[in-house]
């Protein structure tokens, strides 16, 4: 519908003529010969169904949606509330809880004396003790845990434990960590040819530091969980979570159950990104334990202190790096050493650091490298997974490095980033892991943001408006985008389903992935109902359950549509082949001669054959029943073609890469270091996209996240470990008003991905990488204040704090 329009387009036939262009642009199908117009009169049944909408959107805006607490919450369960550590680091020397346990309304006081299983609910290695009951090693440590029937009764059981430390030294920083040789593993390397020898022969030669910080997820459901009692012993757990598996395999070693006697299951979360794929471990943990031993549900929700006290964040990183070049800007060779603070316990910082030297390189081919990671200890919290998974700080050191080169040599950045972009075959479209990149599409996705964007003129009109502006500054900036799809931990690339068809036609649709906003699900119904043909409102997404898909693998590294879609695909296919005689029979019953089983096609809830006869899909799925031919099926999907030797540093670690770039425009109040974003120019290839809406609002949200990260999020601790930006007055995460002014998304075009479900790509991490161009364009605000050559340091995240002095130096310095 379009509303009445006051300037006189609110015509029946102005209207009418939008909706003819809406149906043209949504229903079209260009393999349809046909010469007849489209219109609403005759509008056909699209070939592929119309994106359908986010299937939770309404419950979500009307407050209708069901999580996990608020399942917990028509229970009427007990609360599970933690008792944590002040210090940073410490001896525990004696706890005593027995004046908590007399307290009305405390039920339980729970202690690691308690736990029948392992105090430990590590992800990768045993070395995260649930309740510390020796040692603390950060703020938030959990020691003692209370159940009780209110939140009031649970903070007075609190109050009453009483815990003596012997407080010990803490170390908090990257450097300091380095320094005391502090780390969690050994390092990791990638290398490719001789790097010593182009340092030493190249026309050009830098070396620098750099460090960043990290990012609170910030998701707006906190982590949350609840757990009841089964039959025979058995446990249901209900938990925010991206890794329902890993959550049963948590909770069985923290009872001591086989995990066949744990059940868990995930409604839907209020955003994950990364920081409930494992973090959400101890809350299920405990609130399993406390179901256990008092036999009723318990449920655990942290408040927003406490969330951002106990859970992990983004990993801060430091670099070192020599980098050898020509003077046309071209690089020879990279030497780089990267340091994550992984904080206490290692959790899944090995891959994180290792996926940060994958894309170490972004979009540029480098001829020779050596690149090492480790992982640093600090008594902070154990940092963890946050959207893109090392990838962000891997890209955000080579554009440090390419910004640092041009302006050493006093080029322009977006003309030796060009320069040096993979392209052509052999060695220039080859990683330094040995990975080929196959179908490169980086340059020519540069090509056509670089002319749509208009981005030259637009750089010379910046130009002009600097030389005459006295208050404000403007930059601009252009930055690529690769990013490898697949888990590089190559056992967690498959995937199950479960498809049943009720004899009324229904269908219910069970998958591996877990739903947390970025609409997975959708995509997921969108699959079945191209595969089965049967209208999207006849098929219901069921809540991810380890019972119906045991072993599944976490909704992470982008690629929840490509393997839960693929399985679901497969299940569909079993079904169709198992339907497809039955049909062909029944069509030629009535006339359809010559009908076959493989001619038998489904769509728009029919199923129809060469001629004008067919039948519904109800009535077909109804006479299945009668014949006594199963009606669900299982799937199962596993990633093709993918291996690494981590040792050697080469394989085939991802299936295929998602590009994109990105033009961001800025400008700066030169008083305060303010920045406002003006525009935004994003070219990102989707593959044939399973969704474009969703795509398109991926793309938007994790751009906007991003820069989030580069330019407002500051995470501060102080001497002591304690964490001073705690909450939405002291962490500023992107508000509707930090979005670009003016936002220009385009998907790319003839870009249907070989291999992959309906040849669409992974989209959920790589656009967070696009706003980089963010943070370079404010560099090229600041470095038009001073000499053209010079490079140009700018902190990150560049806050407004960070802008201002940037500018100072570079106008003291000029």
């Amino acid at each position: 519908e379009i509303a009445p329009i006051s300037d006189g387009r609110g015509s029946a036939e102005y209207r009418r003529a939008v909706a003819e262009e809406l149906l043209e642009k949504f229903f079209y199908d260009p393999a349809d010969s046909s010469e007849t117009p489209l219109s609403i009169e005759n509008l056909p049944p699209p070939a592929v169904p119309a994106a359908p909408l986010h299937e939770s959107a309404v419950r979500h805006v009307t407050g209708s949606a069901d999580y996990v607490d608020d399942e917990a919450l028509k229970r009427g369960s007990l609360i599970v509330w933690p008792v944590c550590s002040p210090h940073a680091h410490a001896n525990i020397l004696r706890v005593e809880v027995s004046l908590a346990r007399s307290v009305p309304g405390v039920v339980a006081v729970m202690t690691a004396a308690d736990i029948p299983g392992m105090n430990d609910i590590g992800a990768s290695r045993h070395d995260e003790i649930l309740l510390a009951d020796v040692e603390v090693h950060y703020v938030g440590h959990p020691i003692v845990a209370i159940v009780g029937e209110s939140p009031e009764a649970c903070r007075a059981g609190a109050a009453a434990v009483q815990i003596e430390y012997e407080v010990l030294p803490g170390i908090f920083s990257l450097t300091d960590a380095i320094s005391a040789g502090s780390f969690h593993n050994e390092p990791n390397s990638i290398r490719r040819g001789d790097v010593q020898a182009a340092l030493e022969n190249a026309p050009h030669t830098i070396e620098g530091e750099f460090e960043f910080g990290g990012q609170e997820h910030f998701y707006l459901e906190t982590q949350a969980a609840w757990a009841e009692r089964g039959e025979d012993d058995a446990i249901v757990v209900h938990s925010s979570t991206q890794h329902p598996s890993e959550i049963q395999m948590i909770v069985s070693r923290v009872l001591d159950l086989a995990r066949n006697q744990v059940v868990v299951t995930n409604p839907r979360m209020g955003g994950g990104f990364g920081g409930k794929e494992t973090q959400g471990a101890g809350v299920a943990a405990l609130s399993a334990l406390a179901c256990r031993l008092t036999g009723k549900p318990c449920r655990m929700r942290l408040n927003r202190d406490q969330d951002f006290e106990m859970t992990g964040k983004r990993h801060p990183f430091f670099s070192r790096f020599q980098v050898a070049f020509s003077d046309d800007g071209l690089l020879l060779a990279v030497k780089a050493e990267l340091f994550a603070n992984g904080g206490w316990s290692l959790d899944l910082s090995q891959p994180i650091c290792d996926r940060a030297l994958f894309h170490l390189d972004n979009s540029y081919f480098v001829p020779a490298v050596d690149f090492s990671g480790r992982v640093c200890r600090t008594n902070l919290t154990s940092q963890t997974a946050f959207r893109g998974f090392g990838g962000p700080q891997g890209m955000l050191i080579i554009e440090e490095i390419i910004d640092r080169v041009a302006r050493f040599l006093g080029l322009a950045p977006e003309d030796v980033r060009e320069r040096n972009l993979y392209h052509g075959t052999g060695p220039t479209n080859t990683t330094h892991y040995g990975q080929e990149i196959g179908d490169n599409r980086i340059p020519r996705i540069w090509r056509e943001l670089r002319a749509s964007s208009d981005f030259d003129h637009r750089k010379a009109e910046i130009a002009a408006f600097n030389l005459n502006s006295t208050s404000t500054v403007r930059g601009i900036a252009m930055t690529p985008v690769k990013f490898g799809i697949s888990f590089t931990y190559t056992p967690y690339n498959q995937a199950g389903a479960l498809i049943l068809i009720y004899s009324d036609g229904s269908v219910q649709v069970n998958h591996g992935g877990t739903e947390m906003g970025q609409g997975l699900h959708t995509k997921i119904l969108g699959v079945a109902e191209r595969e089965l043909g049967v209208p999207a409102e006849r098929i219901r997404i069921m809540q991810t359950r380890t019972d119906k898909v045991p072993n599944t693998s976490a909704t992470a590294a982008s690629s929840g549509a490509d393997l839960n879609g693929a399985a679901v695909r497969d299940a569909c296919e079993t079904l169709r082949a198992r339907l497809a005689p039955l049909a062909a029979e029944m069509l030629r019953s009535r006339g359809e001669q010559n009908s076959e089983p493989e001619e038998v096609s489904f769509r728009a809830g029919k199923v129809v054959c060469r001629g004008d006869h067919e039948i519904s899909f109800n009535e077909l799925v109804a006479e299945a029943y009668l014949r006594r031919i199963s009606l669900s099926a299982t799937g199962y999907y596993r990633t093709p073609e993918i291996h690494y030797d981590r040792v050697a540093g080469r394989g085939r670690p991802f299936y295929y890469f998602a590009c994109g770039a990105a033009v961001s425009e800025v400008e700066i109040d030169r008083f305060t270091g303010q920045v406002r974003v003006r525009r935004v120019d994003i070219l990102h290839d989707v593959g044939s996209s399973l969704n474009e809406g969703i795509d398109r609002g991926q793309i938007e949200g994790g751009f906007v996240q991003g820069m989030g990260w580069l330019t407002g999020e500051e995470l501060l601790w102080n001497e002591n470990g304690h964490l001073l930006s705690h909450g939405a007055s002291t962490y500023q995460i992107p508000s509707i008003g930090d979005v670009p002014v003016d936002f220009r998304v385009s998907l790319l075009t003839d870009a249907s991905q070989p291999g992959t479900i309906h040849g669409s790509k992974a989209v959920g991490e790589p656009p967070l990488m696009l706003a980089i161009s963010v943070r370079e364009a404010i560099r090229d605000a600041v470095a038009s204040l001073g000499e053209p050559r010079g490079e140009v340091l700018l902190r990150s995240p560049a806050t407004c704090e960070a802008v201002f002095h940037a500018m100072r130096r570079r106008e003291d310095r000029s």
